[in-house]
């Protein structure tokens, strides 16, 4: 097993260090990808402070890192799906934390990748699985039709702008909260910009008198009570953010891995219906002030670490 360079920590709250570090084992039903492009979250500097520690299990040192695009190096045991070569974008979050894609190589197993979309560089790609995810597994969960009118909170953000976008895909009228610096980028996604703040119910009950649809909470900061005010049916509420969403008859989501939403996800921009905002790509060597742009949240898009020979 050869060496490779990636980003660690070797306890909670540390800063990040590029080190040398041991190629990881490919399980039977895994592939082992050569890392192009990492895509960074805020969850990936939260794990790094200890804030899912009561939920998933860590090991130290620890590789951030749940979005990746590359090509496949090798293969484990039984795996029919991929070959070598291939080049493939996914979510890698297994049940646990420690080898993720800030890092020259990653396994992944086969139920969390999906053929990369032809259409995307790879910077782009490594920008999607996670909020784009998050975005369509939401959109599946309560229904959007077309004709309807949903209403989703932080428009402009890393996966407001991917709901957006399939909503917008699927037939929906869109209205999307932003700041008002992101009107015009919002409405290039394709909704209709509404800004935060004191107002907000009334603002969109202006542009939908007869209330909306559903609604899709990627904010937080009452984004749910917001919500349950301009919604016709209160269940047809989704949040990432408010784990009392469920109690307040809506539902909350945790995305998971699935291959078939990704596959969605790639033919939606291999179709031009989908595209990828990018705020900032920085090299691998700068993982820490990607983490200090997003722990800051005034990016618009997704910010991206390029891995390896470009």
């Amino acid at each position: 097993m050869g060496g490779m360079k990636a980003i660690a920590l070797h306890q909670y709250g540390q800063d990040l260090k590029l080190v040398d570090h041991p190629e990881p084992k490919v399980a039977p039903g895994e592939v082992l990808i050569r890392v192009k492009a990492a895509g960074v979250n805020p969850v990936d500097w939260k794990i790094g402070e200890g804030y899912l520690d009561p939920i998933m299990e860590a090991h130290f040192p620890l590789i951030p890192g749940w979005d990746v695009a590359g090509v496949v190096e090798g293969v484990g045991l039984d795996v029919e799906e991929f070959a070598p070569g291939d080049e493939v974008f996914g979510y890698i979050r297994k049940d646990w934390v420690q080898l993720g894609s800030y890092a020259e190589f990653a396994a992944a197993h086969v139920r969390m990748i999906a053929h990369k979309p032809a259409s995307l560089s790879w910077e782009e790609a490594a920008g999607v699985p996670l909020a784009g995810l998050t975005a369509y597994q939401c959109i599946k969960r309560v229904g959007v039709e077309a004709g309807q009118t949903v209403l989703v909170h932080a428009a402009a953000g890393g996966v407001g702008m991917f709901a957006v976008q399939i909503a917008a895909a699927l037939g929906a009228r869109v209205i999307g909260t932003a700041s008002e610096r992101n009107h015009d980028f919002v409405r290039g996604l394709g909704a209709e910009p509404v800004t935060y703040g004191d107002g907000l119910v009334d603002r969109v009950r202006a542009l939908a008198p007869d209330g909306v649809d559903a609604a899709f909470d990627f904010v937080g900061e009452g984004a749910v009570e917001v919500s349950r005010q301009v919604l016709k049916s209160p269940d047809r509420l989704a949040s990432v953010v408010d784990p009392e969403a469920a109690e307040k008859g809506g539902k909350y989501v945790w995305l998971r891995p699935d291959p078939v939403d990704l596959t969605a996800l790639a033919e939606l921009a291999d179709q031009g219906r989908l595209s990828v905002a990018i705020d900032r790509v920085l090299p691998l060597a700068e993982a820490a002030e990607a983490w200090r742009l997003s722990r800051e949240g005034h990016t618009r898009g997704k910010l991206v670490l390029t891995v390896g020979e470009r």
